[in-house]
């Protein structure tokens, strides 16, 4: 028998790809992840799932997104069942890396924008957002805060 899912009430806002989790002993409903795009939060919620899983906890989960400019509840994964995640048939291909390559180029970009800003560099024109771009293709993570630590301190903030 498949339990019915609590009314989950629509996020504030413009319509974006929002997961919304509910524990089973909670009355409120706690946004878990959001993002414009659906991938983002989809991979967010099995992260999510498996850490209250792996704690015993069971959640009810209710993904929201955009339809013709409007809200819209979308079937989203059972989280109320302890079903073990499915073992790959097959060794992942390439994404995983390519991923993780991906998020930490964003994390240097983010620390060179921090370092600038407390630089007093606010206002960056393309060029600049270019430079930066490149910066954190090319520099690692220890470099990368060494380089903003130097533009804060520049900025008179340690």
């Amino acid at each position: 028998m498949q339990k019915q899912r609590p009314q989950c009430p629509r996020p504030p806002g413009e319509p974006r790809w929002v997961a919304m989790f509910r524990s089973s002993g909670g009355d409120a409903w706690t946004v878990g992840a959001q993002s414009p795009y659906r991938e983002p939060v989809l991979y967010a919620v099995g992260d999510m799932t498996r850490t209250l899983h792996a704690r015993g906890d069971e959640v009810t989960i209710a993904l929201w997104g955009p339809e013709n400019g409007a809200w819209r509840l979308f079937d989203a994964p059972s989280a109320t069942t302890h079903a073990p995640a499915p073992e790959p048939s097959a060794p992942p291909a390439a994404p995983e890396p390519a991923r993780l390559a991906e998020r930490m180029t964003d994390r240097r970009h983010q620390v060179l924008l921090a370092g600038l800003d407390r630089a007093g560099l606010y206002d960056l024109g393309p060029e600049d957002g270019e430079a930066v771009r490149v910066l954190a293709d090319r520099l690692d993570e220890p470099t990368v805060r060494r380089v903003a630590h130097w533009l804060a301190t520049a900025g008179g903030r340690p």
